[in-house]
């Protein structure tokens, strides 16, 4: 058995830039109470370890970062690398919150796209219902319109002087069709392709892989950016593609009679984590036993 440990993986800088402003921000203000709107970045090791440095969390799937910041009524909210729309920063201002702000270079790119073409057309973006990427980012104009699917562009008759831009954590392969139904309804619309250079290389090297039985992502259900390289697996051919937490999801008969078996990670997977689940299938083709790690957690950086 040949365990292929694909490069590169793991820790976007985005991701890296959010983790420390954390930490910076709790170990610079002892004894203030420091809220982060949302999840970090969606990986639930990394929250457990901001929580253990005092950071809060509010979280609600049903509700917006809007909505959320109804329980934030004291200290520092810290905005996540997801980025939020103008509506919540003056909100928080208004509240007298101090803000901290770990939006991603890339998200802030996307906005500062946006922003200029909505003063004269309109905006299709082509994001994931309900993500904190695509609410931060729609929540900037009424002009920027959701589309999740070829179907829903069909919703948006009589745009004006179009450009079409994505979510950065999407599958390369994913927003082609959705390009396509887009430029059949408005032939000359403009199209910024905004998928993270992170998120387009880890995807590209999984593309790259050739005669594996098996690709396991490391990385949370929650994440998008771990889910489409879950789903980049699958529609480049590779027979099997799982998405795992940790070491300790894995299972004997997911491994067994492989020859070869690729492990990659999402951009918010802590290193430790795939290091686990490489280092137990590395002992399993070593030496036949397949012993699973006693607990998994990782550290901030």
């Amino acid at each position: 058995m040949e365990i292929i440990s694909v490069i590169p993986r793991g820790y976007c800088q985005g991701v890296v830039r959010a983790i420390q402003t954390a930490r910076r921000t709790a170990q610079d203000n002892p004894g203030v109470k420091v809220t982060m709107l949302g999840m970090i970045v969606h990986n639930r090791y990394v929250v457990d370890a901001c929580r253990q440095l005092g950071i809060r969390f509010v979280e609600d799937k049903t509700r917006t970062r809007l909505e959320l910041l109804d329980q934030v009524d004291e200290g520092i909210v810290i905005f996540t690398a997801h980025g939020v729309c103008d509506a919540v920063r003056r909100k928080a201002e208004q509240k007298g919150l101090t803000v901290v702000d770990a939006t991603c270079q890339d998200v802030i790119r996307t906005h500062t796209i946006v922003r200029e073409h909505v003063k004269n057309g309109d905006v299709i973006y082509i994001g994931k219902k309900n993500h904190p990427e695509a609410e931060g980012t729609t929540g900037i104009s009424d002009r920027i319109h959701l589309v999740t699917c070829p179907e829903d562009v069909r919703r948006y008759p009589g745009l004006e002087n179009v450009l079409i831009t994505n979510q950065t954590t999407l599958s390369i392969i994913e927003i082609q069709d959705i390009i396509r139904a887009c430029l059949e309804m408005y032939p000359d619309a403009v199209i910024s392709k905004e998928i993270c250079n992170a998120t387009r290389v880890r995807q590209e090297a999984v593309l790259a892989l050739k005669d594996c039985d098996l690709l396991i992502v490391v990385g949370d259900s929650a994440s998008n950016n771990s889910r489409q390289l879950a789903l980049t697996g699958k529609q480049s051919g590779i027979p099997q593609s799982v998405l795992i937490d940790s070491a300790l999801d894995l299972k004997e008969d997911m491994i067994r009679n492989k020859n070869r078996i690729a492990v990659t990670s999402g951009s918010s997977t802590p290193n430790e984590l795939t290091s686990q689940v490489i280092d137990t299938l590395q002992h399993y083709a070593d030496t036949g036993e397949f012993i699973l790690p006693d607990s998994v957690s990782c550290r901030l950086l």
